[in-house]
Formats: C-alpha cells, structure tokens, sequence
C-alpha cells in the first residue's frame, strides 16, 4: 500500500515521512527550529533515531502506535541529535501502551503512550505541551517538527531539528483527498497545493496550535502530493484514554 510512506519507504534508517520542495518559492519546507524552541520534542531511539514524540507529563510521552518497537530510549532536550550538547536526558521506556483499537491496516487510532522509567527533570530544555482542550479548527496555524527527511528525492536526515509552520485543513477537503480512507480520528494539516508538508517531521512527532497538541504525525500519500495533505491522530479524541491509561498505569 504506498498510502504509508512513512512505514514503507525508509528502512536505513528507519526515518519517517519525506518533505518535498515547494516549486513556487523553491523553499525546501522547513526551516531550523531554534535551539531548544520546541522542549516538549523527543526523539525515539533504538541504537538510532527512528521516531518523534511529545512530553505530555514529566512521565508520559505521545507518540504514534506505528512506531512502536519493544525497546526504546526516549531521548529530550534533544536538537543536534548527532553530538552531545549537554542539554539532554536519555530515558529508558519503561511501558509502550498503543491505543486498543488501533488498526495497522489504515491507521486509524495510530497514538501510542510511552511511559518513561523515571520522571523527566523539566527545565528550560525540557519542557511539557498541553493536550488539547478543544479540537482544531480550520485554518488554525500549526507548528510540526521532527528530525526527517528534507528531500522530495533522495535522503537528507537532518541531524538538527527541522520546524515548519502550516494550517490545519478542512475535515471535508481531507476527506474528498482520502475518500475511504480518512477517519474521525484524523486531521490534516498542510498545504493543498503541495510542496512544503509536515512530511519533514518523523512520524510520532507533534503538530501543536496555539500551545496545544492537536496532531500526531501519522501517515500522507507521496508526501506533499499536490492535493493529498499530511495526516494525523486527532489527539483531542484521545484525552479520556490518555488520562486514563496514564493513571492506571
């Protein structure tokens, strides 16, 4: 299924999600985030940088249940993954819990809670990001990061962390791009027209508007396609289970 080209395409490493260049301002789509502008990131590590995440709790982290793998470190206060910067806490997963009903299939419910072994020292580097309170709302202004590829062809993986800002977009407009295939635990975020795209974010990455998680990177159709925005879990959908699942565990 080339749907998932963020499952399929990248085995070494296993990087997810490409970005493409936007032809009308020649612009590869994201910029380099600040140092340490976006403490809630996380990056996933299995001898390797894999995929992204958000702190949601000094605790918990939010990422997408396709990325889930038995062994993980989670690595914060991350922004040049490739050099010790001394900002960064590396932590051992203690529990990698998907949601229940998440559907490898198509996707549906692709959220996953990672709980770390030990408690997370939140400081200027590290910091924790709202869940969201509402839903998002069309044409919201969005922020997504994340340590993937910066090229439509051919590989470039960034070893610093890659921002871009982008809209969140019409239910209906998703759904005419998706037909059979966009859920009610899915919104998307981008640029119909293409080009820059949440793509050069890893999945499992955050898409935070106005202070709040509202997306987790999950999956898009030749990336930055025109016409076929980037998907994500709907994380306002997910508060109960969350609240939930970090309080029986």
């Amino acid at each position: 299924m080339k749907y998932y080209l963020d499952i399929l395409c990248h085995a070494i490493p296993p990087l997810l999600f490409l970005v493409a260049v936007a032809e009308d301002d020649k612009v590869v789509g994201g910029y380099e985030c600040p140092k340490n502008s976006v403490p809630y990131q996380v990056s996933l590590n299995a001898g390797y940088h894999f995929c992204g995440g958000s702190l949601i709790s000094s605790q918990w982290v939010v990422s997408a249940a396709h990325c889930y793998k038995s062994r993980v470190q989670v690595r914060l206060g991350e922004h040049n993954i490739a050099v010790n910067e001394g900002t960064e806490q590396w932590i051992d997963a203690a529990k990698l819990i998907k949601h229940p009903q998440y559907n490898s299939y198509n996707l549906d419910n692709d959220i996953m809670l990672i709980k770390l072994s030990r408690p997370a020292t939140l400081n200027s580097y590290v910091q924790t990001v709202a869940l969201p309170s509402r839903c998002p709302v069309a044409d919201e202004n969005c922020l997504v990061s994340g340590w993937g590829n910066t090229l439509s062809n051919g590989s470039n993986y960034p070893d610093r962390l890659q921002c871009l800002r982008q809209p969140i977009i019409d239910d209906r407009i998703c759904r005419n791009a998706y037909p059979h295939l966009f859920t009610e635990n899915m919104v998307c975020s981008g640029f119909m027209h293409g080009g820059a795209s949440s793509c050069q974010g890893d999945s499992g990455g955050p898409l935070v508007c106005n202070g709040q998680l509202q997306g987790v990177v999950s999956w898009g159709y030749d990336c930055a396609m025109q016409g076929h925005p980037s998907v994500y879990a709907r994380v306002c959908r997910y508060n109960r289970w969350i609240s939930t699942t970090m309080r029986n565990n």
